[in-house]
């Protein structure tokens, strides 16, 4: 079996509007991290003429003590919530670039077993061992690569069950560690 002028013109069409589509999905997760690092300066500058405006009108010692030990829990807060969002651009941006692998990955599986399965049935008399194998090792690498799949899932599951718990904990042990007004 051999590949025809306009199949081989659809496959490359076909991935030329995949790489345009991954390429847009990829500028747009970097417009959300150029938004998100903006907002967090933004922020920033202004908390920090807010806090030197604030020094500059301590009376005590105790009153400025008590404004700087006030800084950090917000602080911890905000960087904490900074690496949420950064984490959520880029699993979301990888998502679809899995996402596309995937689908690109199920297609060339199944051409591959109906080239299998047309050179089955064009295979001469006497090669049905062949025939057998071949169907079986593409059976055996499908296996394969869903139980790749299926661990990588795992993996980015842990990853984000972890990061979720070490934010927490962060964010917990600066409201422990910054002492409250009283």
């Amino acid at each position: 079996m051999s590949l025809t002028t306009e199949q081989i013109l659809a496959a490359h069409k076909a991935n030329i509007e995949t790489l345009f589509g991954l390429t847009s999905k990829a500028f747009e997760g970097v417009e959300k991290l150029v938004e998100l690092n903006v907002t967090a300066s933004r922020a920033a500058l202004t908390e920090a003429a807010n806090h030197t405006q604030a020094v500059l009108s301590v009376k005590d010692v105790q009153e400025l003590m008590a404004l700087q030990a006030g800084l950090f829990q917000p602080l911890a807060e905000k960087t904490a919530s900074y690496s949420r969002h950064l984490f959520d651009i880029a699993s979301g941006t990888g998502g679809e670039f899995t996402k596309a692998v995937e689908t690109k990955t199920a297609e060339a599986q199944k051409a591959f077993t109906s080239l299998v399965d047309t050179a089955a049935k064009n295979a001469p008399a006497g090669s049905e061992t062949a025939v057998a194998v071949m169907k079986s090792a593409v059976s055996a690498a499908n296996n394969a690569f869903e139980s790749v799949q299926k661990a990588v899932k795992q993996a980015t599951d842990a990853a984000e069950a972890n990061f979720n718990a070490v934010a927490a904990t962060a964010a917990d042990a600066a409201k422990t560690a910054t002492p409250r007004k009283r």
